[in-house]
Formats: C-alpha cells, structure tokens, sequence
C-alpha cells in the first residue's frame, strides 16, 4: 500500500475527517473528533509510517509476526502501533487494522456518542 492509497482508505471510512492539527507535514485521520491514524507526509528512510490505535493483545501479536509493525515513540501507550508501508504487513491487513483502529476509537465514546456514530 502507498501513501495515496492509506489515504483513500481512510478517507472512505464512515465519518472520516482530515486535517493538519498539529504541523503541516503530518496528516491525520479522525471520527468523531477523534484520532484513529495519522501518517507522517516526509517518509523517513524513504518509508512512510502510518500510526494507528490497536488494543494491546493485538499489538503484541503484530509486533511479533510482522517487521513492519512498531511500538509507537510518540506516546507512552501501548494501545498504538505504527506500520511501515511497503514492508511486509499485507495491504489488507491494513485496511483491517484502520477499521479495528476505527473501532476502538468508537469504542472509547460515550454510549451516546456511538449510538450517534453507528446511525450515521
């Protein structure tokens, strides 16, 4: 996957919104008003990153099968994980794992602010 393509994906994910909250060079991802990607938009060592929520079992489990998922640096939570693009986690595993970041987003709402969600 590339990085137009992450960004059509997540673009076309329900309620998705994007913006530049905290720089220009790093574009994130949002439901609900809330983070659940954000990828920086200058590739280090020629590799784009795309960080992602992720429940703590799972992350562990991809950290071990897959070279291309990482602990995220950027927060001390170990409920996010960065995924390095062209590495060796399958294009659909991606996809999966912005939807489960999706929902855990959306499982962190109030029951209101789901209930609002799911009805969109």
């Amino acid at each position: 996957m590339n990085i137009e393509e992450l960004r059509e994906y997540c673009i076309s994910v329900k309620g998705a919104t994007e913006g530049f909250p905290f720089d220009e060079k790093t574009l994130v991802f949002k439901v609900m008003g809330k983070m659940f990607a954000y990828v920086g938009l200058e590739p280090k060592d020629g590799i784009f990153k795309v960080n992602m929520k992720c429940n703590e079992e799972k992350s562990a489990a991809l950290r071990e099968k897959y070279q291309g998922v990482e602990r995220c640096i950027h927060t001390t939570s170990l409920t996010w994980n960065v995924v390095c693009l062209g590495s060796d986690v399958p294009d659909d595993l991606i996809k999966g794992l912005i939807s489960h970041s999706v929902d855990e987003v959306i499982k962190g709402l109030s029951k209101k602010k789901q209930e609002e969600y799911r009805s969109m």
